[in-house]
């Protein structure tokens, strides 16, 4: 089923197939369009990457693209919100617009530094204690989604 997505998740080079199927997921629930940004840690047939977004994965509007640069040429002008743990700005101050785009990073490294480093301005954390490392992907992902969800049916343009 094609549709005009309200949210796009990016996942740059994601190495588990197990987070990147409850992503999509989510993603079905939310009707977020997800995309994967090569290299991947897995294969896209991968039985894992299938088990861990259910019978959900039919329904998921989702892209491959080979890079970086791919990536932000078929999403140009949209606005990007990265995710990471030394993020500027808490997640819940970010005021999420259709057609928004939530870039995360892969499980055992993050965004990389330069990419953080060229949109400081617009990095995103969610708060955690220093106890932990960082959150799992899928969850990270879910929070974000939901928090945009949040924000609609307070104000916005519905879900």
């Amino acid at each position: 089923m094609k549709y005009e997505p309200q949210l796009h998740v990016v996942l740059h080079q994601p190495e588990i197939p197990y987070n990147t199927g409850s992503v999509g997921r989510t993603c079905v629930a939310t009707g977020a369009k997800l995309w994967l940004v090569r290299p991947l840690g897995f294969r896209i047939d991968d039985y894992y990457l299938r088990r861990a977004g259910l019978d959900y994965w039919e329904h998921l509007e989702w892209e491959v693209v080979d890079d970086w640069q791919a990536l932000t040429a078929r999403l140009a002008g949209r606005t990007m919100h990265y995710f990471s743990k030394a993020g500027l700005r808490l997640y819940t101050e970010i005021h999420y617009q259709p057609g928004d785009v939530l870039v995360f990073g892969c499980e055992s490294r993050g965004l990389p530094p330069e990419m953080l480093a060229a949109h400081a301005d617009q990095t995103v954390r969610i708060p955690i204690r220093p106890q932990v490392r960082s959150l799992n992907l899928s969850n990270a992902v879910a929070v974000a989604l939901y928090e945009a969800w949040r924000q609609w049916s307070a104000s916005g343009p519905g879900v």
